[in-house]
């Protein structure tokens, strides 16, 4: 059945087939109501008349419904339409994480260490809505172009209580990520998530899954019998922490791996800031819960109805021998009955005895002692009825005094036997070291000094004209810090002198030319100067000559070409009538007029003056931002007398003129 062009719940436009799984198919559709994209799983046709199919696709719908997280893909609506069983959910852009362990094989372990604290943190948060995956593998992960992991497809999930992963007569999942109980079809809970998610991650870091064969039971098999080749023996840039994480997830005994996702949380986020230390801890089964064990049906009924046989035989057999004693002794018979009569309540009594006895050990609740100050948890395992072996050990993330881990880990709701011993890691505070003096030292003698106040070390190479070649500069935070143990001190180490070649750099625009010179090792000053026959901000001159050699870090001057612009600026004279070389009226005019000689600076016009004014305008030049000093005189023509002189100072490019009155 294709619903392509469809519209669902009167709401969602069906736009294209996404996806197709085991029990239902994915499409992209539009919902009309909020004018946005959503993805809706449809289940399959062949499965709408199954009750036990649509029980799951509801339960699905429900459990996943219940989940908010970040990295867990949400579910928006759940609807049922002419039998069409459908669930609306986010749509997510980018690529499953099966997808991009094809493309690019092996991962680098900073990222798929990130990828895996995100999905742990989802399954931390279904877990404790008693919701468990079943099917954590990489197709199911989605990473969006943000980096972000979405789980999805909680499409076998279900409320732990009461549930099994077989449906149908088949085991539920992908049987590559599969745990050992999962695989034999017994009791899973969120420590089989836990298993699959070291899977993943054995996958994202070795390019490869643990367990591979041509046939689905020969994986399985391998699930439930063989260990994996370690991750670190495929891939070796994997660190040691990382390795071990993998492992203590996989463990096929459940009680040795991690008890909840909040456990492994709390490596995988150690793991990223102390990716070689040995802080994962091995699980333990000393203290492992009771478990039910389930015993296939038909090897049950075979071996009740073998015995039923044999008991059968044994009892006529006996009776039989019974009956021809009683005949021979009468007397017998009674004693028999008094015997009986006398021992019955005895039996009784001691019986009883041993039954109260065998139940005097007692369950009794796990106290979740992290957090605790070692008083308070000596007082709880006191009233638990528990005991406690205590060690001690830095912590810059607890407080002094207080529980930093326990085991067995806290698990909401189980319970341990009364007067058991329960081992609690107390934290001793920050683990404070002064950083020594290295300056002067050779990286070896400066790493054995920091080696010993627990500080690692960061070698920085840096050439230098003072220092021998081998010797520390210079070091980072400076001797009597105070850092916490395992924190890093950055050294500075000489290379001693670095010498560099002068190259050509003459013609260089000037941005190239700095460029050049300063990843050669060259300090650049620049300076300015103008010639007019060469280009506007090349190189004209530099104070060392190309293929001279000198020390890295000596300092260049470069001459630059700064041709600067040319303004004008126009000089504007007005002259009123005067009586100097007046010319009378020619026939039919009003007035007469009069001539003057205007000078500015040394330049001369000769100006008119009719009708009471003349006009005269003489244009000056020079470089933008030059200030120019502006004087004017106006003589008479006639006699040579100066009649009028002024000044003034401008700066060319402030203005376009001055006028003169």
């Amino acid at each position: 059945m294709n619903l392509e062009g469809k519209i669902l719940g009167n709401r969602y436009e069906i736009l294209e087939i996404i996806g197709k799984g085991g029990m239902a198919t994915v499409y992209k559709a539009q919902d009309k109501m909020l004018k946005r994209y959503v993805a809706v799983k449809v289940l399959r046709e062949e499965f709408t008349t199954d009750e036990e199919f649509i029980k799951r696709f509801n339960t699905e719908a429900q459990s996943a419904a219940s989940l908010t997280h970040p990295n867990i893909v949400s579910i928006y609506d759940v609807g049922i339409e002419n039998n069409i069983y459908y669930i609306v959910m986010e749509l997510i852009q980018g690529k499953t994480l099966k997808q991009i362990i094809d493309e690019d094989g092996v991962l680098p372990w900073k990222w798929a260490l990130n990828v895996a604290i995100q999905i742990a943190s989802a399954l931390e948060v279904a877990h404790k809505n008693n919701i468990v995956h079943r099917d954590i593998k990489p197709h199911n992960i989605i990473i969006t172009e943000d980096g972000v992991a979405k789980v999805t497809d909680f499409g076998i999930a279900k409320a732990v209580s009461n549930s099994t992963i077989t449906a149908f007569g088949t085991t539920i999942g992908s049987v590559h990520y599969f745990s050992p109980e999962h695989a034999r079809g017994g009791y899973t809970d969120a420590k089989s998530d836990l298993y699959s998610l070291g899977v993943v991650m054995y996958e994202m870091l070795t390019g490869r899954v643990p367990f591979d064969a041509d046939t689905a039971v020969s994986i399985a098999l391998k699930h439930m019998q063989e260990k994996p080749v370690e991750p670190i023996k495929l891939n070796p840039s994997i660190p040691y922490s990382v390795n071990k994480i993998i492992l203590k997830a996989m463990e096929k005994d459940t009680n040795l791996r991690y008890q909840s996702a909040t456990e492994m949380l709390k490596d995988l986020n150690m793991a990223l800031k102390d990716p070689d230390g040995d802080f994962v801890k091995a699980g333990s089964n000393e203290m492992a819960y009771t478990q039910r064990i389930d015993i296939p049906e038909e090897a049950l009924n075979e071996e009740q109805e073998g015995n039923s046989q044999d008991d059968e035989k044994k009892k006529k057999k006996k009776k039989g021998k019974i009956r021809q004693f009683y005949e021979k002794h009468p007397a017998a018979k009674v004693i028999t009955i008094i015997i009986a009569i006398i021992l019955i309540p005895v039996i009784c009594f001691f019986g009883a005895q041993a039954v109260l006895n065998i139940g005097s050990v007692k369950d009794v609740p796990l106290p979740n002692f992290v957090n605790m100050t070692r008083e308070q948890a000596e007082q709880t395992a006191t009233e638990a009825g528990l005991q406690l072996e205590i060690s001690e050990e830095y912590s810059s993330d607890v407080e002094a005094g207080k529980i930093i881990s326990q085991d067995p880990a806290y698990l909401d709701g189980y319970t341990v036997k009364e007067n058991s011993t329960v081992k609690i890691v107390v934290s001793l505070g920050e683990n404070i070291k002064i950083v020594p003096k290295v300056i002067g030292e050779t990286v070896d003698s400066a790493t054995e000094l920091l080696k010993a106040e627990e500080l690692g070390i960061e070698v920085v190479e840096e050439a230098s004209s003072t220092v021998e070649a081998g010797i520390i500069i210079r070091q980072d935070p400076e001797a009597d810090s105070e850092l916490n143990a395992g924190e890093t001190v950055t050294v500075y180490v000489s290379t001693g002198t670095k010498q560099i070649t002068m190259v050509d750099v003459l013609g260089d625009k000037e941005s190239d030319a700095k460029q050049r010179l300063t990843e050669l090792g060259f300090e650049v000053n620049v300076e300015y100067d103008e010639d007019t026959t060469k280009e506007d901000g090349v190189v004209l001159e530099q104070s060392i000559n190309s293929g001279t050699t000198v020390d890295d870090g000596t300092e260049v001057t470069l001459t630059v070409n700064k041709i600067v612009a040319t303004k004008t600026l126009k000089v504007i004279v007005n002259v009123y009538k005067i009586t100097g070389g007046y010319t009378e009226p020619a026939e039919g005019e009003d007035g007469g007029s009069s001539t003057v000689n205007i000078n500015v600076n040394g330049k001369t016009r000769t100006g008119v003056s009719k009708n009471e004014t003349a006009y005269s305008e003489i244009t000056l030049s020079g470089k933008d931002g030059e200030s120019l000093d502006v004087e004017i005189s106006i003589t008479d023509p006639v006699t040579g007398d100066p009649i009028y002189s002024d000044s003034t100072t401008v700066t060319l490019g402030s203005q376009d003129s001055v006028t003169f009155e």
